[in-house]
């Protein structure tokens, strides 16, 4: 057997398909013609890469092209990894290694300035110079608990605003420039074509799967704008004497305003035989908790690292950012593959950066992978440096990180790809 992965024709796609089922412990089967076809449509296979054994397709790795918002809401060209596969039988033999070694090499050829992936593991990603940039939290409401008062208006008359359900279409006229506006001010989110939206809203649902369709709720300011959306479904569960106990679970919600976030999470609690809410991946510092008159109503289920970065091109990428303050800083940064190392001096304020090779002495010393930590100000310098995972070589230089990298909220990626 070759270890050198390659590009997958459309032949093979079939049996690259059943090793990425294979893989997610899904079915060790090739899909049917359908399901081939609806997927190779939407597929580069120039970005398809597989590692094959006696014509078998043992390891599958897959990118495309990606949008991510940085700090001060400017985006970066991004290769979005995704179907990251090895099957049980091929392990420990260099085969991802391999595929992640020639892909960020094209990615960097190509000038995407970071690699981006969701990690299913956490071990895996660190040694190929990826770091966890964004983490998710998701909350479990018990909504008599909470504290809201049934026989007020939601959203309260106070702020004019109004809820109204819509169907999949009004979410694809809507939608697009709703995440565009919270992408202006959110790092951690990533890009959505059009595909995105009808696959979303049915509209592009593949006929070998059943569809349901969900509830989309739009939250309309008092001049009419439409400042949120909020995507859930729920379920039909009751218990003895009658009593309803339906979960509402979210999909989905994006909000340009806190007056919009406060209202929709108001409406999903406010719907009859609702008792409990799933809210779905949300920052670690969202506000839903302390929208509730008892946060404590509120239970975390899930805080896990979840958008994870790998840094191609410092200078592009710490000069792309805002940061906290003005100040600067001479950054060595060792890569193992020598795709983005070298020593950097980033100038950076709040109104933008440079950032330029230089012979001068370092400040810091850091791999690309805690780089890609830093990146979206999700993680402190003061932390790392107190884990061994990165070096002051110039007294004050980490307190002066903490404070160019911090950012005002948490970074945050609703998406996963």
């Amino acid at each position: 057997m070759s270890h050198d992965p390659r590009t997958v024709t459309a032949a093979e796609y079939p049996d690259w398909l059943r090793a990425v089922g294979t893989g997610f412990l899904r079915a060790p089967s090739v899909p049917g013609e359908e399901e081939v076809a609806w997927r190779l449509a939407r597929t580069d296979l120039a970005r398809t890469q597989g590692v094959f054994d006696a014509g078998r397709c043992v390891a599958t790795f897959r990118s495309f092209a990606q949008e991510l918002t940085v700090v001060g809401g400017a985006t970066v060209p991004a290769d979005a990894i995704t179907a990251v596969t090895v099957t049980a039988t091929h392990r420990r033999r260099g085969l991802l290694s391999r595929m992640m070694a020639a892909d960020l090499a094209a990615a960097k050829e190509r000038g995407d300035v970071v690699a981006s992936l969701i990690a299913a593991e956490y071990p895996i990603y660190g040694r190929y110079g990826f770091g966890p940039a964004a983490w998710a939290a998701e909350w479990e409401i018990d909504v008599p608990r909470a504290g809201f008062d049934p026989r007020r208006r939601v959203p309260s008359e106070a702020d004019g605003g109004s809820v109204e359900l819509v169907d999949g279409a009004g979410v694809r006229e809507l939608g697009p420039d709703l995440h565009a506006r919270l992408a202006a001010r959110r790092q951690g989110l990533v890009s959505r074509d059009e595909s995105w939206w009808k696959r979303n809203t049915g509209m592009d649902v593949p006929a070998y799967e059943t569809w349901t369709e969900p509830f989309h709720a739009v939250y309309r300011s008092s001049d009419g704008e439409a400042d949120g959306l909020m995507t859930y479904r729920a379920d039909a569960r009751w218990g003895d004497g009658k009593q309803p106990l339906n979960k509402a679970t979210v999909a989905g919600m994006i909000a340009a305003t806190p007056a919009a976030e406060r209202a929709l999470w108001e409406f999903v609690c406010s719907i009859d035989w609702i008792t409990t809410v799933r809210s779905g991946h949300r920052a670690p510092d969202d506000l839903l908790p302390l929208f509730l008159p008892d946060p404590r109503a509120a239970r975390l289920v899930t805080l896990a690292d979840f958008l994870w970065l790998r840094v191609l091109d410092v200078p592009r990428a710490l000069e792309a950012r805002t940061y906290g303050c003005e100040g600067a800083l001479v950054l060595e940064v060792r890569d193992a593959a020598g795709l983005a190392g070298g020593r950097f001096l980033l100038e950076g304020s709040p109104s933008g950066a440079s950032c330029t090779p230089t012979t001068r002495e370092a400040d810091l010393t850091l791999d690309v992978a805690e780089l890609g930590t830093l990146y979206l100000g999700d993680e402190s310098p003061v932390r790392l440096a107190a884990l061994g995972r990165l070096d002051e070589h110039r007294a004050g230089a980490v307190p002066t990180a903490d404070l160019l990298f911090r950012a005002p909220r948490r970074a945050w990626c609703p998406d996963v790809f």
